[in-house]
């Protein structure tokens, strides 16, 4: 996955407009386990379906934006809480 520089100074959180920064590998494989075992969940209360190819965290490190097929999905509602993740 290579989100260039310049897209990532451009992204934000939508409802803070906190800056959003990518997930290292190990955070990467927490948060994907914890889908796998439906422990994972959207800031909406739905369990998150798919794995993710990687993320886009908030600063305050409450909620990560997935990131598939070279997509960032910047939607509030599919944000994963990251409370649910361990």
């Amino acid at each position: 996955m290579a989100i260039s520089n310049e897209i990532l100074e451009i992204l934000c959180c939508p409802e803070t407009k906190e800056p959003v920064a990518l997930i290292d590998e190990d955070m990467l494989k927490k948060i994907n386990t914890a889908i796998e075992a439906g422990k994972a969940f959207k800031r909406n209360g739905e369990p998150v379906q798919n794995l993710i190819d990687d993320g886009l965290l908030r600063q305050d490190g409450k909620y990560c934006y997935p990131i598939r097929e070279e997509i960032p999905i910047m939607l509030i509602d599919e944000a994963i809480d990251m409370k649910t993740v361990g």
